[in-house]
């Protein structure tokens, strides 16, 4: 049985732009099927580097919801306990936490904006325990609801150069993994930092959970990759975008991130910024 190859004509194919990338080839039926190659391998290229803008956007739209998801559950928190108990205090408590919430929100926009026209975000002297509290304060309830200690050591001069909506939101991502490391065995989350050849600060955020798997700790920082499955309650489980977007943040700073961890006692999460 023959099979019947469609061979496109060389001077019909020779219209295109990109085929004055190819090699010429004899007109013979050899030279004109690898022409065919060469330009279904160009074509593959093109499709592929199609694919990669796509799943960018993708990654995008997924890092997106996952971050306004983070701010909007302490909004809805606040404001469904505040209509059960209609109390002034409850009340004002509950607007503060919007207000902050909605004004970090709009804080994520502008940043989503940047990227689109490349401007450079604003950087400045960021006092480190405020941020850290100001972080806290976005869970919209105190960890010592849910049986975690909480220790900060952290002194009040010391400062990094960091855009501070983003500082805030890298410490609320990692505050906010290691309270879902301690659901299920509450511990303590602490919260240290130390200047380093008066150059560099280091910020530690360590839990006592249940630690990562050593065969996982290289792979934390992946998009799409978590140890939390679908499975588990809403407030338990996870995407894997938190720690990649922490990463993209604190690199774009002029810093770096890692983890140490052991299985079954816990895990540190250690920034190094520059300091102010």
């Amino acid at each position: 049985m023959s099979t019947s190859v469609n061979i496109p004509s060389p001077v019909a194919a020779s219209e295109g732009a990109d085929d004055a990338l190819l090699p010429a080839f004899p007109s013979t039926g050899i030279g004109e099927q690898v022409d065919d190659l060469a330009r279904r391998f160009v074509e593959l290229q093109r499709q592929t580097q199609r694919l990669q803008k796509l799943a960018s956007i993708g990654t995008l739209s997924a890092m997106l919801a996952h971050e306004l998801k983070n701010l909007l559950t302490p909004i809805v928190g606040y404001a469904q306990y505040a209509l059960q108990k209609p109390e002034a205090d409850l009340m004002q408590t509950a607007l503060n936490s919007a207000l902050r919430n909605a004004q970090a929100a709009a804080a994520l926009c502008d940043r989503i904006l940047r990227m689109a026209d490349a401007r450079e975000p604003s950087v400045t002297r960021v006092p480190i325990r405020a941020a850290v509290e100001d972080a806290l304060g976005c869970l919209g309830r105190g960890v010592d609801r849910d049986g975690i200690r909480l220790d900060v050591r952290i002194d009040e001069s010391l400062a990094v150069r960091f855009n501070a909506d983003d500082l805030r939101q890298v410490l609320f991502n990692l505050i906010l993994n290691a309270r879902q490391a301690m659901l299920d065995r509450p511990g303590t989350l602490t919260l240290a930092a130390r200047g380093a050849d008066g150059e560099r600060v280091i910020i530690d955020v360590t839990d006592t959970g249940g630690g990562i798997r050593s065969e996982d700790v290289s792979h934390v920082f992946e998009p799409f990759f978590t140890t939390r499955r679908q499975g588990e309650r809403p407030d338990r489980r996870g995407i894997g975008l938190g720690l990649t977007i922490c990463r993209q943040m604190v690199e774009s700073a002029g810093g770096s991130i890692s983890v140490s961890s052991r299985w079954g006692e816990g895990t540190t999460i250690t920034l190094d910024l520059p300091a102010a």
